[in-house]
């Protein structure tokens, strides 16, 4: 066989198999700034240009580019290179990166066509690029950027010179290595002996496994092991509770379709397919448990030993009964949300390798520490044994907390004493990771005739599905966010999270109070109506002020900007007539009595401040913020600091990166570090401090939700927030107002960023994004979730209030989930002025975008609560 002649970045090669081009360009020309997001042809992360032409590799076999000029990343000119390095960079367009080299080959295609390239073109251009990360809006700044830089109209400014300030926008750090694709994602990473793991997965979600026969797959050349449950030292992992099996055993009962039976193991990935192939199981199928009804039924099967009730929460204070019947207005309705998909770009991947006695791992996770955790419990040894290290994290939002790919990667490593990776098809991921936790909710408000707020009820079932993962923490966000960031005391949330045959849920951007939120903030309207007023007014008259007490007790801080959020956005609100306004406010840190501290460890090494964390970036741009602070505080100039990657090995265990916490907990013991090198820099240069190690921990204590101080102290900080979402008089979205208080903006470019990012996501929630089961099996692609495109989104304007008052951190608050949360209700409201309509599920129904929801009419059914 001749093979196929393909000419690739101006070079000719010769193709002996007929396979796509992004395996070929991956694993044969190893050009990895062509990156693999679904291998489905929806997600353009492997965009490359054919014949000038945007093509997505996956799709493309090396049969049909014989004879055609192909264009990557890597075969970009030198000024073309620098030209969206720049541009990017400057417009805050980077944020995890997966997405980004196929972007830059999309707007290299726009810009060939026309160098002078409108918004509308460009956005068109960009329109086949998934982006989970930025709303767009930055990425489109970047390709205009980068043309009129390609055109002669603007100059490459140069690199940022000397001391930084906490509130001064520079480029991230990572720009280049993200916009040329050489940053290592694990996927990236090749060792040499290397092999390939993946498990084989049950179909059903709920069946017993009669048999489990691997002899065929053993007896295929170039399989090296089948690992079961009788071969795991212990057979359960779990981010804290531990009720995850590894592997599902033989005589044992299935509980979601992405359990794993066995894992084979291959000299490489075609060989690794057959073997899995070959894998025989037979099942006895058994009836799912669908749904949260079905799972509190008295005949109920128990999907684990203790039963089918994971978790409870219960919180309360003063009186919520009592005054409820002393109100002159009371409402009460029914809410119910969908399970939704992350639909991060890097699908999990892991490397494992020999280490020691043990293993190394690469990971993309959201925790190093939590992960070697899980690992060292699966091989029932000291955590100290196994090392994590971070490589680049391709988008997260919650869903990569709990181990995923590591502890198989691990585990085949630590029994062959190889290098071996493990990582996701899409529809694995789809099947496996946690999602976002369906709601099913009763809440109830109460207020006087002025529209004050009096009391609240709620009860909120949360579907878990078949795992605990994160249940219990964003389960009690969810409660005790559910009052919304208001001024009354009397209030009575009870909280369920149930186990079903439905995929696991933990985590997500938002972390609960998305849901809880849209049921407040939709009901508030309905209030509003009901006495008389604007919804924008009882949301004023009802708003949190610093010095005041939250529902919770909590005596708010000086940074308290709720109502500067509400005045910023008035003339807005006013202005227009199909207009929807909600409210937030979330967390910054773990809180409620849990210890919550940020770490870091500073050495100087070659004259360079050398930072180390546990702390991950997942692309919200924490190296960016920590030099920042580390200049500002020590007086010294970027280049003079470097952020490692996490690992375990050598940096501090600085917690999850998750509750918007790391920008202030980090952050904090970032300053503290810097400060210690800053007091040394008075008597001596940093090149006479060479070797020193520095560290600082940073941890305030705070209050159990059981507390019973008068006013107890849940969490360090809060953000808040207000947006509007605008409709035309067709009914389209066509503005986003974001106001939100923030504290200080370390780098108000990247906070701007993360603002229109979770704007989208929370517009896919309310219109578009629906997680269809059918009997607890997933039936949708990556292509099919309702993620919002570049041509679908609308204006999103932030509006970024700096208000002075949190004693840490230079006053930052975390921004990273609450620009999520008051999105659907602001969506939701808008279409209740729009047609009258209250809609009290999501994504909404009868609005003109598409959504696969089944349209569902009147009162959402809500199950009782246990023992009532």
């Amino acid at each position: 066989m001749e093979g196929y002649r393909i000419r690739v970045n101006g070079e000719e090669h010769i193709a002996m198999e007929d396979v796509n081009l992004l395996r070929y360009f991956r694993d044969e020309l190893k050009l990895k700034s062509v990156k693999d997001g679904c291998s489905e042809g929806a997600c353009g992360t492997c965009t490359v240009l054919v014949d000038g032409k945007p093509t997505r590799a996956c799709v493309l076999k090396t049969s049909k580019a014989e004879g055609k000029e192909i264009l990557t990343v890597e075969g970009l000119s030198e000024r073309e290179k620098e030209a969206f390095i720049y541009g990017f960079g400057e417009a805050g367009a980077v944020q995890c990166g997966f997405c980004i080299p196929g972007m830059v080959i999309s707007g290299k295609a726009i810009i060939d066509n026309d160098p002078n390239p409108s918004r509308e073109e460009i956005i068109k251009g960009i329109k086949n690029n998934i982006c989970r990360c930025t709303g767009y809006k930055k990425i489109i700044d970047g390709i205009e950027l980068a043309a009129a830089v390609l055109r002669g109209d603007r100059q490459i400014a140069g690199k940022v010179e000397g001391i930084v300030q906490v509130g001064q926008d520079i480029p991230r750090v990572d720009v280049r290595e993200k916009v040329l694709g050489t940053g290592e994602f694990a996927d990236d990473v090749e060792k040499e002996g290397m092999v390939y793991a993946s498990a084989v997965r049950t179909k059903y979600p709920r069946a017993k496994v009669l048999d489990i026969d691997v002899e065929k797959a053993l007896a295929l050349p170039g399989v090296l092991a089948v690992y079961t449950a009788e071969d795991v030292p212990v057979n359960k992992i779990g981010h804290i509770q531990q009720d995850w099996d590894v592997f599902i055993a033989k005589g044992e009962i299935t509980r979601c379709v992405g359990d794993a039976i066995c894992l084979v193991v291959a000299e490489d990935e075609k060989t690794l397919a057959e073997g899995k192939s070959l894998v025989e199981i037979q099942y006895e199928e058994l009836e799912p448990i669908r749904s949260i009804k079905e799972a509190l039924a008295p005949d109920a099967p128990s999907i684990h030993p203790n039963g089918n009730i994971c978790q409870q929460k219960f919180v309360a204070r003063g009186d919520a009964d009592g005054v409820l019947k002393t109100c002159k207005y009371v409402l009460t309705k029914n809410f119910t949300t969908p399970f939704t998909e992350h639909a991060f770009m890097e699908p999990e991947c892991s490397v494992a390798y020999p280490y020691g006695d043990w293993v190394k791992v690469y990971s993309s996770d959201q925790g190093i520490y939590a992960i070697r955790k899980e690992i060292a419990i699966m091989l029932d040894t000291d955590p100290e044994n196994i090392v994590v290290e971070n490589k680049l994290v391709g988008g997260a939002f919650g869903g990569k907390e709990d181990s995923s790919v590591q502890h198989l990667a691990a585990l085949a490593s630590y029994k062959l004493k190889r290098p071996v990776k493990v990582k996701f098809t899409r529809q694995e991921s789809l099947n496996f990771h946690p999602k976002r936790h369906a709601m099913e909710a009763k809440f109830t408000i109460g207020c006087d005739e002025n529209g004050v707020l009096q009391a609240m009820k709620a009860d909120i079932f949360f579907d878990t599905g078949a795992y605990a993962s994160l249940c219990g923490p964003v389960l009690e966000r969810a409660c005790t966010h559910a009052v919304g960031p208001y001024t009354y005391q009397n209030t009575q949330i009870r909280g369920f999270g149930i186990y079903t045959n439905n995929p696991p849920a933990g985590a997500f951007r938002g972390f609960g109070v998305c849901q809880s939120c849209f049921a407040i903030e939709s009901l508030l309207n309905l209030m509003a109506e009901k006495v008389g007023i604007s919804p924008w007014e009882i949301r004023y008259r009802n708003a949190i002020e610093p010095g005041k007490v939250l529902p919770n007790g909590q005596i708010t801080d000086p940074s308290t900007g709720l109502k500067e959020t509400l005045e910023a956005i008035k003339p807005i609100y006013d202005a227009h007539k199909y207009v929807g306004i909600a409210c937030a406010m979330k967390n910054a840190g773990v809180g409620v009595g849990l210890p919550d501290k940020g770490r870091c460890r500073l050495v100087i090494e070659n004259g360079i401040a050398q930072i180390y964390t546990g702390a991950t970036c997942l692309g919200q741009g924490l190296a960016t913020v920590l030099n920042q602070i580390g200049s500002q505080t020590a007086g010294l100039s970027l280049d003079q600091i470097y952020y490692n990657a996490p690992n375990t090995e050598c940096a501090p265990d600085s917690g999850m990166s998750s509750g918007s916490r790391q920008t202030l907990i980090t952050g904090e013991a970032t300053r503290m570090v810097f400060q210690q090198l800053a007091d040394d820099l008075k008597e001596k240069t940093l090149e006479e401090l060479e070797g020193k190690e520095y560290f600082a921990e940073y941890f305030e204590p705070t209050d159990p939700i059981t507390s019973t101080k008068p006013n107890p102290k849940s969490h360090i900080a809060y953000g808040y927030a207000t947006q509007l979402v605008i409709l035309n008089d067709e009914g389209m979205v066509t503005d986003v107002y974001a106001a939100h208080a923030v504290g200080k903006a370390v780098n108000p470019k990247a906070v701007e960023g993360q603002v229109e990012g979770g704007v989208i996501m929370g517009l896919g929630y309310a219109l578009t994004e629906y997680f269809p089961l059918e009997d607890c099996v997933p039936k949708v692609k990556f292509g099919t979730l309702g993620l919002l495109r570049s041509n679908q989104c609308p204006e999103i304007h932030s509006i970024v209030i700096e208000k002075p008052g949190v004693d840490v951190t230079y006053g930052a608050v975390g921004v990273g989930e609450i620009t999520t949360i008051p999105t659907a209700p602001a969506a939701q409201g808008a279409y209740y002025a729009y047609d009258g309509d209250f809609r009290q599920s999501l994504p909404l129904r009868n609005i003109p975008y598409k959504n696969r929801k089944p349209v569902y009419e009147g009162e959402p059914e809500i199950p009782s609560v246990p023992g009532e």
